[in-house]
């Protein structure tokens, strides 16, 4: 008798081993849950919002720091007096298409057409820098026969009026008059001194060729190099004062020299390309 009931007991337990092990054992929804889970993708972060890009105006191609700028349209109280923009407004301007960027906003064009208004002494329209001092305060006066003075422009000439095909991309300015000019009469690229052409630079120019041009000034010569080269292209022998450098597009006609009525439109220019533009004094 107590055989048969330890045998009992032994069974019992054995019943109750079993049945407790399967609160363990996962089912197989719990297992399609842990599988789901698994395989989940973890949310995608949301895109961050592209950054607006920063205005980018000459300034950001080219020093103006010591520069204004004269352009060939009317001011708001005077059509016929032509706007000038001065630093500091000057480090963040641009206007489209007189003085603005390059579609690769690499260089800067500077575009007069032959009907812009125009500066008192001249007859044409220009959109051109002024050398500047003290941060574009002061207007820049210098000696031809004190110190060294330098102006480097790396540019191309890209259009020319339609009829009287001439255009200043660069200049030394004297106290009432300019100095010497690099001047197109399309084809030629002239040293211009006094109103004559005194040394040729390039005899078949054609527009959209890239070139360069510096001028060093010191002790009473003004030399011209062209493209590189070690030796000045032309040297003129002068002494003056009140002097200052000029660089961007100075078309050289205007309405009457257009002689067609329809060619007295903004459509009808001169522009010049800047890639780069230093000067120093020492």
């Amino acid at each position: 008798m107590k055989k048969t009931i330890w045998i009992l007991i032994i069974i019992l337990f054995i019943m109750v081993v079993i049945k407790g092990s399967q609160l363990f054992i996962p089912t197989s929804s719990e297992k399609i849950v842990e599988f789901s889970v698994e395989l989940s993708p973890s949310p995608s972060p949301s895109p961050s919002p592209s950054p607006t890009p920063s205005p980018r105006y000459p300034s950001r191609i080219l020093d103006l720091t010591n520069w204004k700028i004269t352009l060939p349209i009317g001011t708001d109280k005077d059509p016929t007096h032509p706007l000038e923009i001065r630093q500091p407004k000057l480090m963040t301007y641009k206007i489209d298409p007189w003085f603005t960027l390059t579609s690769d906003e690499k260089e800067v064009f500077f575009r007069a057409p032959v009907s812009g208004p125009t500066t008192g002494g001249t007859k044409y329209a220009r959109s051109e820098l002024r050398e500047m001092t003290d941060g574009g305060t002061l207007q820049a006066k210098w000696s031809s026969t004190e110190g060294t003075h330098t102006m480097f422009i790396d540019e191309a000439i890209t259009a020319v009026p339609k009829t009287k095909r001439h255009i200043v991309a660069g200049q030394i300015h004297g106290s009432s008059d300019d100095i010497i000019v690099i001047r197109l009469q399309y084809p030629n690229l002239y040293v211009n001194v006094d109103g004559k052409n005194v040394y040729t630079l390039d005899s078949h120019y054609t527009l959209g060729k890239r070139f360069t041009i510096k001028f060093i000034v010191s002790g009473g010569q003004t030399k011209v190099f062209y493209n590189g080269n070690l030796q000045p292209s032309y040297t003129l022998d002068k002494k003056y004062s009140g002097a200052y450098f000029k660089a961007g597009a100075y078309t050289q006609s205007n309405c009457d020299k257009e002689f067609w009525p329809w060619l007295c439109s903004v459509n009808n220019y001169g522009e010049v390309v800047i890639y780069n533009l230093t000067v120093t004094h020492q």
